[in-house]
């Protein structure tokens, strides 16, 4: 009877929990969708409408699932700004951009600025999101970027499993291995990668271009890479291979 009875608790779910910025969009009440339920807000304490459908399955109903995050980094730069108001206000001119109030504008600073890729290339990322953590001012060190292309793929490569290509990201960008391509035909999409795939969107190009995937595989395709559902990956094989 034990036996029988742990047999019965087996791959039931034994609590429940609620994503920290998970947000669930719909045109409709979200109840005409989905059963409801409420939950505790661990912050405020106040009672908050929640889906009873897990986050991996809620977005099959129809609904959008969206992660809002909130970012310290934020009020570091607004508070610069400031700083740097303060301190050269009367000094800002033509080279800088400005806003409409005569204030630096932080959306329009150039991206090509070669003081910032020499602090980049130092490892003196600190305070800088996503580029603070010791093992990514290394991987800057070795890499030295020079374009704004640089940075986004060193923020792409650097998370568990696209981190082993990070040294022949490195090697192939100083010119100390050669940049090639399994096909000719993928060099239009990781070109500017030095010929690693770096993102998901170019998995969906490639996808796209060699196997002749609509855009819905392709997208199938990608969100099973990204969340390591290797079982699907396998049943899409033969159709790429075919494609």
């Amino acid at each position: 009877n034990t036996i029988k009875f742990a047999e019965q608790l087996e791959g039931t779910i034994r609590n429940t929990g609620v994503h920290a910025c998970g947000v669930i969009i719909g045109h409709d009440p979200i109840s005409d969708w989905v059963p409801v339920s409420t939950a505790v807000d661990g912050k405020s304490g106040e009672r908050q409408l929640v889906t009873q459908y897990e986050g991996s399955v809620i977005e099959s109903t129809g609904l959008i699932k969206m992660d809002f995050l909130g970012l310290k980094n934020l009020s570091i730069i607004k508070e610069a700004l400031n700083n740097i108001q303060l301190t050269h206000g009367d000094q800002l001119g033509e080279r800088e951009q400005l806003d409409q109030d005569g204030k630096l504008d932080i959306a329009n600073i150039p991206i090509d600025d070669k003081l910032t890729y020499e602090l980049f290339s130092q490892g003196g990322t600190v305070g800088v999101f996503q580029f603070e953590s010791t093992g990514m001012q290394t991987h800057l060190r070795a890499l030295k970027p020079t374009v704004f292309e640089d940075l986004i793929a060193m923020n792409a490569l650097y998370r568990p499993g696209p981190m082993d290509y990070i040294p022949d990201f490195v090697d192939r960008k100083l010119g100390l291995s050669p940049i090639e391509y399994d096909l000719p035909e993928m060099e239009e999409y990781l070109k500017e990668t030095y010929g690693v795939t770096v993102y998901q969107e170019q998995v969906m190009l490639l996808s796209r271009q060699l196997a002749d995937f609509t855009r819905g595989q392709s997208d199938a395709l990608r969100k099973a890479m990204g969340k390591k559902k290797k079982d699907i990956v396998d049943q899409m094989k033969p159709m790429f291979i075919e494609g």
